[in-house]
């Protein structure tokens, strides 16, 4: 007779085990004494174990996993300095709305509170960032906390989840079991309120739909899709949010962002009513809370978000719903369109805009055009390719030039968070190695996670990583210039040789000098089978796809 009692086990064993039963494949850590248990038990288990070389690198891998699956990626990290570090990663996850579930081992049960060593007050140091921070007292207490992390970090707005980790706990052997796999509660609108809803989109003469957040799906994306076409809707993307809708749609107006397409700006903060789903309209796609009058907006805002504490948390909705992503989009299923559509003309004028904006990048200072090989790679790279990036000036001209035509192409920071594309490329390609994975990143940007592009040599990801030398921090740079001009002040960078540096990781590694140069040296990256860093050099004096650096000088100049 089979005893019905589960096995007894150390809680760094329960641990692994409640993670297998969440469905958990990949697991990115940086080792530490603090967590042996736990990577102990993962000794012979199936969960696949990346090793990274900073811990941030490690929690933006388990970000990256985050946003492509939709259920919670995991990092582990030791305490101290190992759960500063990460706190890089929970804050672009908090930022983002990225389901995330970070362990960090802690200091024994019976020394806390002396300042024991690497100790520190976890509650303190992730509180205003995570949506939990728990401690585990008691190993039997395992299956109950992970399960609730995992409902925590994906149900109602997604976010990140601390767990920390007494090492003295991990070694207490229990007889409990793992819980169930988590499903996300979802959130469904009422029939009040999307009757209403169409009420108001058949009174409507310039309606503007802007999606954006997290939570979002293939199939909840599929379904606002058909929506915008049944209802002749021109559809907006908020900021680093363009994957939500296909670039190459006849409704898609464009991403309202950093340095957005004026037109665009203009059609929303003059739309009589504005449908924003999911997303938060916070300071950068509302151009610094312009577009929108707070508290009550001059348009007519319908607000539809997971969390009830965002609707009228700074604009006061005409109609708020209180929605998930995915159960709103099935709920627009049943929404009828009017008989005559009083904004046809609008939504291709909408389009036009777009592509006037986009289609043929400007020609600036140098030898590089950044917006011609932009152009050239939207028409080369598989619909199915993963585009990450992290910040700074070089992002604008991915974000303007690339077209993402389908859900889980772009990992980009909300947060404005630098050093993040290259780790997300590596937690892509891990993920989903059959895909091309494409990073993008600054000279400043690419030397914040850039050892990172050892762990994609270590585990043979051969992302392409594009680096773009204009040798400054150019987004503080263009400031500078605006706001104090000439005097350069802690900008300017000495780079090194980043052809040099992948070949030494032991990947694959070219200069790019002039824009003739870039798709034969990416054909040879791609086929090279190996990570490849592409260095490219930009000109300094092309600042943004519109300006240069001296035109920014003089008109500031003139100005003051």
């Amino acid at each position: 007779m089979t005893d019905p009692r589960p096995a007894s086990r150390t809680g760094g064993e329960l641990i692994v085990d409640c993670l297998a039963a969440q469905g958990i494949e990949h697991v990115f850590c940086i080792p530490g004494e603090s967590y042996l248990a736990v990577l102990d038990g993962l000794y012979e288990h199936k969960i696949e174990v990346t090793v990274c070389r900073q811990e941030a690198g490690a929690v933006m891998m388990a970000d990256a996993v985050g946003r492509l699956t939709g259920r919670p990626g995991v990092a582990m990290v030791t305490r101290g300095p190992g759960a500063t570090n990460a706190a890089h990663g929970i804050h672009i996850a908090e930022h983002d709305s990225v389901p995330l579930i970070l362990f960090v081992g802690h200091v024994e049960r019976g020394v806390r509170g002396r300042g024991a060593w690497q100790e520190i007050d976890y509650k303190a140091v992730f509180g205003t960032m995570a949506k939990w921070v728990v401690e585990v007292d008691d190993a039997a207490r395992i299956p109950e906390i992970v399960s609730r992390a995992f409902h925590v970090a994906m149900q109602g707005r997604p976010g990140p989840v601390v767990i920390a980790l007494p090492e003295d706990m991990l070694l207490d052997r229990v007889t409990a079991a793992p819980g169930p796999r988590v499903e996300p509660v979802e959130i469904w609108p009422g029939q009040t309120q999307m009757a209403e809803l169409q009420k108001r989109l058949w009174a409507a003469r310039r309606p503007v739909l802007v999606l954006g957040g997290g939570g979002w799906s293939e199939t909840a994306c599929a379904r606002v899709r058909r929506f915008a076409e049944r209802f002749d809707l021109p559809v907006a993307t908020s900021f680093r949010r363009a994957m939500l809708f296909p670039g190459d749609h006849p409704n898609y107006a464009g991403e309202i962002g950093l340095g957005p397409n004026p037109k665009l700006a203009r059609r929303i903060a003059e739309a009589d009513l504005v449908i924003l789903a999911g997303g938060r309209m916070s300071e950068v796609p509302s151009q610094a809370y312009t577009l929108f009058d707070v508290p009550a907006p001059r348009q007519t805002l319908v607000h539809v978000h997971a969390d009830a504490a965002e609707l009228g948390k700074v604009y006061h909705p005409a109609l708020g719903i209180n929605a998930s992503p995915n159960a709103f989009a099935a709920a627009l299923e049943t929404l009828q369109p009017p008989t005559a559509i009083a904004w046809a003309d609008d939504t291709k004028q909408a389009r036009e805009d777009y592509l006037g904006w986009t289609e043929q990048p400007t020609r600036l200072p140098g030898a590089f055009q950044y917006g011609e090989a932009m152009a050239w790679l939207r028409n080369r790279l598989p619909e199915d390719a993963v585009v990450t990036n992290g910040a700074g000036n070089y992002a604008i001209w991915v974000g303007r030039y690339l077209r993402y035509r389908r859900f889980g192409t772009q990992l980009a920071p909300v947060s404005g968070s630098m050093g993040y594309g290259l780790p997300a490329a590596v937690g892509a390609k891990r993920q989903f190695p059959q895909r091309m994975v494409v990073c993008f990143a600054g000279d400043g940007c690419f030397l914040m996670n850039g050892q990172e592009f050892a762990t994609a040599v270590q585990y043979e990801l051969p992302i392409i990583v594009v680096v773009v030398d204009n040798g400054m921090y150019g987004t503080i740079r263009m400031h500078q210039e605006r706001e104090y001009p000439g005097r350069v002040s802690a900008t300017r960078l000495n780079n090194p040789d980043f052809a040099a540096y992948a070949v030494a990781f032991g990947g694959h590694g070219e200069r790019v000098e002039t824009t003739e140069q870039f798709a034969p040296a990416f054909e040879r990256a791609a086929a090279s089978g190996k990570p490849s860093i592409l260095h490219v050099l930009m000109d300094p004096e092309a600042i943004t796809p519109a300006t240069t650096l001296t035109a920014l000088r003089e008109k500031s100049l003139a100005g003051k």
